[in-house]
């Protein structure tokens, strides 16, 4: 009841409409259609009544497993047109009779609007405060160029005076149908709109109305979608790989609402997050990050911040969140629902890890780059470590590779913690084969251009492999070891940790593979046989299968 006012929600389920077949009680997210509307109606806190009108007695049979009451109309004729009007008069002088009481206001949902929310139903009948209203019709902005088309003249015309940007025309709406309310005197048999109209704006989520299959599709997607909190870290110390695994997963998740959750004290992070566009929030501290967690109220939250500890985990889990742990070897582990170890091939023995190469996510420029195509000579090397380089890998590689003798060119990308970056260029700006980078924007396209690259074991390997361009690798530390990945069978020189080798050493490697074009081509083809382009895949899948195992687990309501 709102304002002393009794309110009855009337459903009508129209007998002769077209589009999906039976799509009443299909599920639609696991649950009926017709459910969505009668959950909506039920959740309102000012709706007294709920009845659904229907001729199908399975229709029936399921608004009454939902709460609603129902009238049974009689089967028309086939030819026979069924109105609206007439369904929702007849239901509510029904339940009028059953009550021996009137209904101030009558509110027809139509079942095919299944993301309507109750807020936006309440919102409608707090219109009819002012009891200058009729009635109120759900609209949505549809503010645009329009054109017109004439039947006689059989040509089309502007809506339009004068051409202008959409942000300086004036707001237009457009009904959606979705709720329909009105004072009882205006339902009748043949009407059910009033002279004085209100209107309720619907975002464009709630408008989504199923009368197709294309429809079905955009509502079951938007049901679907789950709210998402990533929290990252990046800063020169760290490098930004975790900060580029979570911007390659964000790009793939265009039907989900999420935002990033980025430490303050972390500037590199605040910085690249901002560029992209994405959503962000900016927290200092456990305590304000889960305060911000608690504003968002995110039912899944994506770590790729290292090592997790037992306390931090199980203070997500205590606030019912599912999470999804990336490149986590903490203590926290055992807490988390999934973790992704991209950089070991080994099995971890526990459940919730998923480890190796398939769990990788390469960032979008990858994935459109041709394939590598080895040629006889060795025209550019590529050297590439991330990170701040502690060992100074990149110079000493360089100086191993000049002493060889080569007299092409050699492209370094040296990291965002890279110290002396102005004294590394002057020491070698005076040899012209020899270009130094730092940040790198497009580093699919260095990579495609080197017939060489030499970079250390880490997800940098990944990218050279999705190319099939020849890579030496070198471990940095105990470490990296164990990032088996880059090995022989997968089409790269491994040449172990980097502090036992020594420049000699190094440069008969290189003039090894420089000058046999057939090992160039076997690690190719090798490189070339392993999938790197569905990671994203292999991760959607573990967690939608371990998201619905989370919640079979949760207590479930009754009906």
């Amino acid at each position: 009841m709102f304002n002393n006012n009794k309110i009855l929600v009337v459903i009508p389920i129209i007998n002769n409409s077209f589009g999906i077949s039976g799509k009443h009680v299909r599920l639609l997210n696991n649950k009926p259609l017709i459910s969505y509307s009668i959950e909506l109606a039920k959740a309102s806190q000012y709706v007294d009544d709920v009845v659904v009108s229907t001729v199908d007695s399975e229709i029936a049979l399921i608004s009454e497993k939902y709460g609603a009451s129902v009238i049974r109309r009689s089967v028309k004729e086939s030819d026979e047109i069924e109105s609206i009007e007439s369904i929702v008069y007849e239901a509510m002088i029904q339940k009028e009779k059953l009550a021996f009481d009137e209904y101030d206001i009558v509110v027809i949902l139509q079942p095919n609007s299944p993301l309507v929310k109750s807020s936006t139903l309440d919102g409608a009948i707090e219109k009819f405060e002012d009891f200058g209203i009729d009635t109120v019709l759900s609209v949505i902005e549809d503010t645009h160029l329009s054109w017109g088309y004439d039947e006689n003249h059989q040509r089309f015309f502007p809506n339009y005076i004068e051409r202008s940007n959409k942000q300086d025309l004036p707001k237009s709406f457009k009904e959606t149908e979705a709720i329909i309310a009105s004072r009882r005197g205006f339902i009748r048999e043949d009407a059910c709109i009033g002279d004085n109209i209100n209107l309720v704006e619907l975002s464009r989520e709630e408008s989504i109305n199923i009368e197709n299959n294309e429809g079905w599709i955009i509502a079951e997607s938007y049901l679907q979608k789950k709210k998402i909190a990533i929290i990252v870290n990046a800063n020169k110390e760290i490098g930004t790989r975790h900060i580029d695994n979570c911007l390659a997963i964000a790009s793939k998740l265009v039907s989900h609402d999420f935002a990033f959750f980025l430490d303050e004290n972390y500037d590199l992070s605040v910085k690249m997050v901002k560029e992209s566009g994405y959503p962000y929030v900016i927290y200092d501290g456990s305590g304000e990050l889960f305060a911000k967690l608690d504003e968002f109220n995110p039912q899944i939250v994506v770590n790729d911040i290292l090592d997790t500890s037992s306390e931090y985990m199980s203070r997500l889990k205590e606030n019912g969140y599912f999470t999804v742990n990336f490149d986590d070897l903490g203590v926290g582990v055992e807490y988390a629902d999934v973790v992704f170890d991209s950089l070991y091939e080994h099995d971890l023995s526990e459940s919730n890890v998923f480890s190796g190469h398939e769990y990788y996510v390469l960032r979008d420029e990858f994935y459109f780059q041709p394939l590598k195509v080895i040629t006889q000579e060795v025209k550019n090397v590529l050297i590439i470590f991330e990170g701040n380089d502690y060992n100074h890998l990149s110079e000493r590689f360089l100086n191993a590779i000049l002493s060889t003798g080569f007299e092409n060119r050699i492209d370094i990308i040296v990291g965002s913690g890279f110290e002396d970056v102005e004294g590394f260029v002057s020491k070698y700006e005076s040899n012209p084969l020899v270009q130094i980078y730092q940040n790198v924007p497009n580093i699919s396209e260095f990579m495609f251009k080197a017939d060489i690259i030499i970079t250390s074991a880490t997800k940098t390997m990944y990218e050279s492999c999705s190319l099939g361009v020849p890579t030496i690798c070198v471990c940095q530390d105990e470490l990296e070891k164990t990032h088996v990945f880059a090995n022989t069978a997968n089409g790269f020189v491994n040449m172990g940790l980097s502090e036992e080798l020594s420049e000699q050493e190094i440069a008969a490697q290189f003039l090894d593979l420089a000058n046999n074009p057939e090992i160039r081509i076997s690690m190719n083809q090798k490189m070339l046989s392993i999938d790197l382009k569905h990671g994203f895949e292999s991760i959607k899948a573990v967690v939608e299968r371990k998201y619905r195992d989370y919640e079979m687990k949760k207590p479930h309501e009754v009906l």
